[in-house]
């Protein structure tokens, strides 16, 4: 693993994502140091408290908006997991200058800073909302995907890597549909934009392993797509809300039925593994491939989406996956 000895920081590390990833970097690993970098004080005292002052962990106030506070954040760190945004796809939409300078902007900031500062390997988190994009948080999250896969020709021969992970809904992360659901529990009434609605499907553990293997594994200039199940949505009523009544209230603005994980297009680039699929870089000064060898190339016309896939959750494994047993 890349962990050992070296100094970790991860933005937006006061998220659902970052507070799992601190947690498991700590029980399974031996960073020097673990740097939490957010811009909210009260989730940092929070935090610092949950983890009982553990003397490997730092906590930074800033924002990925400002580059000189991640420069000085980046001081000595090896590695670098970006999963600072704004998520939320209609507090984008009505707010889209704010996330484009936090989403895009705040993905340059940081790229060169870890440029600046001699960062060893930085992991982008993104979303497959990222793919043929409908909305403003996909199209940012497609601009950021796009800004680490290139940088890598600003690194040249510096040591500075920059590759991506990209996947789906994750179980249970702060506002997300279980949330919602789950408050709307008391009326005994739920709304559903559409039932025939489906979505991938990640747990917080698995995310955070998927992006520790990813840096291990990482050249630079890869996105890594896990193989991950899809669900449809009235199952994910039954799996949290029981007998609710549903009220179909009609597909949203910037919303899709299904989701795409790796477009047609992406599959020409994509070699796929067990667990995994690789899209590659479409450089030609790209050097990795023979990193890659024995990953299957992808069907013509091949398209990997939620619902299409092979793997498939029931209202039971939902139940079971969301903590709801």
């Amino acid at each position: 693993m890349p962990f050992t000895d070296k100094v970790v920081l991860v933005t937006g590390g006061t998220g659902s994502f970052g507070h799992r990833f601190v947690e498991t970097v700590l029980a399974q690993h031996m960073p020097r140091k673990l740097i939490v970098f957010s811009r909210d004080e009260l989730k940092q005292f929070e935090m610092r408290k949950k983890f009982e002052d553990h003397p490997k962990l730092r906590f930074f106030i800033g924002d990925v908006r400002d580059p000189d506070r991640l420069k000085r954040a980046m001081e000595e760190v090896d590695i670098v997991v970006h999963a600072a945004a704004m998520k939320r796809v209609e507090v984008c939409e009505y707010n889209p200058i704010e996330a484009i300078l936090t989403n895009v902007m705040g993905s340059r900031n940081v790229i060169e800073a870890a440029l600046d500062s001699g960062v060893d390997r930085v992991m982008a988190l993104s979303t497959d909302k990222a793919v043929s994009p409908v909305n403003l948080y996909g199209a940012t999250k497609l601009c950021s995907e796009k800004l680490f896969v290139q940088s890598n020709a600003y690194s040249g021969a510096k040591k500075t890597r920059f590759s991506c992970v990209r996947y789906g809904n994750v179980v249970a992360s702060r506002g997300s549909v279980v949330e919602v659901f789950r408050a709307q529990q008391k009326s005994g009434r739920v709304t559903v934009t559409d039932p025939r609605m489906t979505r991938f499907w990640i747990s917080l553990e698995e995310g955070v392993s998927f992006v520790t293997s990813c840096l291990s594994d990482m050249v630079g200039g890869e996105v890594f797509v896990p193989k991950i199940p899809s669900m449809n949505i009235m199952d994910l009523v039954e799996a949290i809300v029981p007998g609710a009544e549903v009220e179909n209230v009609g597909i949203g603005s910037g919303e899709k039925l299904h989701e795409v994980l790796v477009s047609e297009d992406e599959a020409r680039q994509t070699l796929e593994f067990d667990e995994k699929f690789v899209i590659l870089p479409d450089h030609l000064f790209w050097n990795g491939h023979k990193r890659w060898q024995g990953g299957r190339p992808l069907a013509e016309g091949f398209r990997y989406a939620s619902d299409s896939n092979d793997r498939w959750l029931d209202a039971d494994a939902i139940r079971q996956l969301a903590g709801n047993e």
